[in-house]
């Protein structure tokens, strides 16, 4: 069986290849082996040859004495073929020989990680009593593991991410037979399919014992008492099994401890005050249990510390300037999710080496301190959803690296530090975005940048209108960049609430079909009059609308370039399609967007289709649900008439179908090149009905004009006059068809009759390939009948 290969197998000098081995027999079978291999990228075994002694050949290790081979080390040489049936007495087809432990007895290493082996581990390997390191990681063997109670030598046992185990509850009893050796120091079982409890024999493992990893299993109930005999353990991580009870006290006698991981368990009670004996404990993983009290002042002794993280709990008190005033070291320090009380201490600008600082979802009051501006490495600081007053101090502007967290594991982290914090600075949104300052005239006052952003205002060409204010198109003076600046008019009923909608909706979503917020102002302006506005990238091609009903206007694209060929608006399609998907689907929360039209899908250089203009969105907390209850506008009509779901009129809930409803009308708006709103949809008539009505009868009656004439050879097209030959071929007609078909799905009336978002950007790309092959086609025919006429000029 083909695989790569990972091997490391060790002997000792009286084991050989093949039974009464010498020199010679030793040769062949490393000839054998050499044979079985098929793919040699980095080229080893061209270099085993008759040409010298095989003690020289690289991977190859002889004992001394005898000068036979004792080690086959053939390790991260990506190898590819068969392992010899002369390795051992068995050929390895993806399970380990069952016998090897007996022809195989005096092995000392055994070293396959990173492999695909599947099946059990075979019984016999409890025969071979000199193993010393038995590394089997990184593959897929699965079921029980057996008895290994003569494996006496073994110091290095790791099983790390296979499939071992059922779930049950006498899984781990392999673990009593391991108690036996006195030379273990690392017993590594982690990402495996382990359940039931620890045995207490775990507290009889050799006192050599450094590394004790059961993560990522199913292990359940208590720590066993005794785990404080283990006095050498220097790392002991169960996160994420199903462990509960205290903590035990009995940890604070493992004074080497270096790593203590015990998250995503159901541990409850106080965090024992025996932790601050472990004054080489550099980082303490505690988040995602049900833990309780107060942060224990011992902590303040583990002066090494680099990681504390206590988030998702059910911790209180407060935060302690007597712990925070010694833990100097400290780079990451996550709290988020507990019930602290009472300010954040001053001594939190000590930590000169802090890069992230979470204390989010807390119950934290009073102003935030001055000396933060000190933690000159901070890059990430999440300060949302407590009671924080008073100014925001200007000394966070010296923090140049804070960055908004877009990988995995900050994903729920929010880049706003100071939202949900009503009384401070008058709810600013977000830090990361232009802040406001105090000065002594008690006055808010903007900063340079929002000032920066008004004065170029001024004489800029008003570029739209939207329901709560205006669109600015101007130029950032820091880097020359183009800019979309919308000014909201906060006169207009509901404008500081869209936003606020906006921004949060904006805050935590990164997705390339959407329009990208650079910043946001939110302040006074020179009158003293309320300002808030938020700039965004400019595109280049303005919006769908614009080119779908072009006028002509001062500065714009002229009228008779602003036609999209089939190909192009299907394109568009599928980019507002994709931005959906990932707001209702792929995001922490779903996004119900509430507003979709031709007006807010933007156009870059590229023609790509940037969906845009957040200020009714909505947040359906409850991913789990189509449908809610009390989520209805404080703003009024969610939408626009025309384009939103007949349901939203009768104030209905919002719903993601809402979107799928507004979608279905922008996709037949697209391909009719009609407004929803046209004269003609009077007496009960509706764009979905229009297409329904001559779908199947005469797809002419109702596609865009321009598209009939779009093709590759228009001039040929001009004259003809017959519409069924300038749709062009019956391909392009069921393509029109298909996409006429999604447009009529999405704008039923009844929400459930309405498709998934998901199924509609896989449809549209089934289109989008049928089309591409069509074109293919039609271009090659193009080609091969220009050739053939090439060749026929010149007969």
């Amino acid at each position: 069986m083909e695989r790569e290969m990972e091997i490391l197998v060790a002997f000792d000098h009286k084991v050989t290849f093949v039974v009464g081995g010498n020199n010679e027999t030793h040769w062949l079978a490393l000839l054998a082996f050499k044979a079985k291999i098929i793919d040699d990228p980095l080229l080893v075994m061209s270099s085993w040859n008759d040409s010298i002694h095989f003690c020289q050949l690289r991977g190859v290790t002889c004992g001394r004495r005898h000068h036979r081979v004792v080690v086959l080390d053939l390790s991260s040489l990506k190898l590819v073929g068969f392992i010899s049936p002369h390795v051992g007495d068995n050929q390895i087809q993806g399970h380990l020989p069952s016998d090897i432990g007996i022809t195989l007895p005096n092995i000392e290493t055994f070293h396959i990680y990173i492999n695909q082996f599947t099946g059990p581990i075979p019984i016999s390997i409890y025969n071979a009593s000199n193993l010393k390191t038995l590394e089997l990681s990184k593959n897929k063997l699965s079921g029980r593991v057996p008895s290994l109670e003569k494996l006496y030598r073994v110091s290095v046992f790791v099983l790390a991410n296979n499939k071992l185990g059922n779930g049950g509850a006498n899984d781990l009893s392999f673990l009593c037979s391991l108690t036996n050796s006195t030379y273990r120091t690392h017993l590594q079982i982690s990402h495996n399919n382990f359940g039931g409890e620890l045995p207490k024999c775990i507290a009889n493992f050799s006192t050599t014992l450094t590394l004790l990893s059961l993560e990522n299993n199913k292990i359940s109930g208590n720590i066993p008492n005794g785990i404080g005999n283990l006095i050498n353990l220097e790392n002991l991580d169960t996160w994420k099994n199903k462990l509960l009870g205290n903590i035990p006290f009995e940890i604070g006698k493992l004074r080497k401890l270096q790593n203590l991981a015990l998250s995503k368990n159901n541990f409850f009670g106080n965090i024992p005050s025996s932790l601050g004996n472990l004054t080489l404990l550099i980082s303490l993983y505690l988040e995602a249990n049900n833990l309780q009290g107060s942060i224990p002042l011992s902590l303040g002794k583990c002066q090494n510390m680099i990681v504390l993280n206590l988030a998702n709990n059910s911790l209180s008190g407060t935060i302690s300037y007597q712990v925070f005033s010694l833990l100097f070291s400290l780079i990451f320090l996550d709290l988020p999710a507990n019930k602290f009380t009472g300010v954040i201490p001053l001594e939190i600008g000590n930590f000169i080496n802090l890069q992230e600082l979470k204390i989010t979802e807390n119950m934290l009051f009073g102003a935030i301190p001055t000396s933060i501006g000190s933690c000159v490495k901070l890059e990430i600081l999440a300060m949302r959803s407590n009671f924080f007053q008073r100014a925001i101090p200007s000394s966070l502007e010296s923090l140049r690296g804070l960055e908004v967290p877009t990988n995995e594991a900050f994903k729920n982290t929010s880049a706003t530090v100071i939202k949900g914090n009503g009384k401070l600075c008058g709810g600013m949104p977000n830090f990361h975005l232009p802040i406001c300052k105090y000065n002594k005239s008690k006055k808010w006052k903007l900063t340079p940048s929002l000032k920066l952003i008004i004065s170029i205002l001024s004489g800029l060409l008003r570029v739209t209108l939207v329901i709560f204010g205006s669109v600015y198109r101007g130029i950032l003076d820091q880097d020359s960049r183009k800019v979309a600046i919308k000014v909201l008019n906060l006169l207009h009923h509901g404008a500081s609430k869209s936003f606020i909608a906006e921004c949060e909706a904006l805050q935590n979503i990164k997705h390339r079909n959407l329009v990208k917020v650079l910043t946001a102002c939110s302040g006074v302006d020179y009158q003293d009059h309320d300002f808030k506005a938020l700039v965004y990238e400019f595109m280049t091609n303005s919006n769908l609308d614009g080119w779908l009903h072009p006028i002509s206007r001062r500065n714009e694209v002229p009228k008779e370039k602003m036609n999209l060929n089939l190909l192009q608006q299907l394109n568009i399609a599928i980019d507002v399609a994709h931005a959906l998907e990932y707001l209702h689907h792929h995001c922490h929360s779903p996004i119900v967007h509430c507003d979709l039209k031709p007006s807010n899908v933007l156009l870059d250089d590229k023609m790509m289709g940037h969906v845009g203009d957040f200020g009714l969105a909505r947040f359906l907390w409850e991913a789990t649900q189509e449908f809610f209850t009390n989520q209805s506008s404080s703003i009024g009509l969610r939408g626009t008439i025309g384009y939103a779901p007949p349901e939203y009129g009768m104030r209905n809930e919002v719903s993601v179908y809402g979107d799928v409803y507004s979608y279905g009308i922008l996709l037949l708006e697209m391909f009719t090149r009609r407004r929803p709103t046209n004269n003609i949809f009077k007496d009960n008539l509706n764009l979905h009905d229009f297409v329904t009505g001559d779908l199947l009868e005469q797809v002419s009656n109702i596609v865009d004009p321009i598209i009939l004439w779009e093709s590759e050879d228009m001039e040929t097209r001009r004259n003809d006059t017959h519409i069924q030959n300038r749709i062009g071929s019956p391909k392009i007609l069921e393509c029109l068809i298909l996409i006429f078909g999604i447009g009529v799905s999405c704008s039923m009336e009844s929400p459930r009759e309405r498709m998934n978002i998901s199924d509609v950007v896989a449809q549209l790309h089934l289109i989008r390939e049928k089309l591409l092959r069509t074109r293919i086609c039609r271009e090659r025919l193009q080609l091969i009948g220009k050739l053939l006429m090439t060749q026929y000029l010149l007969l």
